[in-house]
């Protein structure tokens, strides 16, 4: 049940979706794989609108570079481990939740146990190796797939519903060669606050999600469109799956 606290806390979003609403954040546990530029805001804004649990997955340690876009970090935190400095601030922002971070690399090995059961996984990685496997581990368990990517002034942004929608291995056959990209601050701030939307969206039952879809930023332009996507009958991730539901539909 929600508390006073926290219907006082949250009573400008329970004006949108109800205690109802509130009550599905609070019993709901998100997994984000990443504490950098996309991880810091969408941690952020998970904490704030009151999701129960958030486990956040990083190997990495604070460095100066940074700090232009991964807003959960600041000087203080050079050289501490992200997971470190992105506990401390989560709990700043909000210690009526559970806040789980965990320094560790993800693998094959690990990724199922990682993400335990958690109702969705947020991809904030800066990888196309281990979004694959996130991929894979979301389509295995059934949860959704929340994907986000940026480059320079520019960003991506797509929710993929196991059995519905394509799966990022549809979307994007072959991994992007590997690169130390460019990116402005900015672009994390919108993509991220983007995958967040998706996730209290999802969770509360309100909206019309990005699935199907792959929505597109061009910050210069200051303008977004979206790119409809198809299921690959052919996927090696999720084609067995799609063809299975296919057969079942018939």
């Amino acid at each position: 049940m929600v508390s006073k606290r926290e219907l006082e806390r949250y009573k400008r979003q329970i004006l949108l979706f109800g205690e109802e609403g509130q009550e599905r954040l609070k019993r709901s546990h998100i997994f984000i794989a990443g504490a950098g530029g996309l991880g810091s805001p969408i941690a952020i804004y998970l904490a704030v609108a009151g999701v129960g649990t958030i486990t956040i997955v990083d190997m990495d340690a604070v460095d100066v570079s940074n700090l232009n876009r991964q807003i959960l970090h600041t000087d203080r935190d050079v050289g501490k481990k992200k997971t470190v400095s992105a506990i401390e601030k989560l709990r700043e922002y909000n210690a009526d939740i559970t806040i789980n971070a965990i320094d560790t690399m993800i693998t094959a090995d690990n990724g199922h146990e990682l993400v335990g059961r958690a109702d969705g996984i947020v991809d904030a990685m800066d990888n196309f190796p281990v979004r694959y496997l996130l991929n894979r581990v979301a389509l295995a368990r059934k949860i959704p797939f929340f994907h986000g990517a940026i480059r320079g002034f520019h960003g991506q942004a797509t929710t993929i519903l196991p059995g519905k929608t394509p799966c990022l291995e549809c979307i994007f056959k072959d991994a992007p060669p590997k690169e130390v990209f460019p990116v402005v601050g900015t672009t994390a701030g919108v993509i991220g606050t983007i995958q967040a939307n998706e996730v209290i969206k999802y969770l509360t039952g309100h909206g019309d999600l990005l699935a199907g879809r792959l929505f597109i930023w061009d910050g210069l332009a200051a303008t977004g469109e979206h790119l409809m996507i198809e299921k690959n009958p052919a996927c090696p991730a999720c084609g067995a799956m799609h063809n299975q539901t296919k057969g079942t539909e018939r």
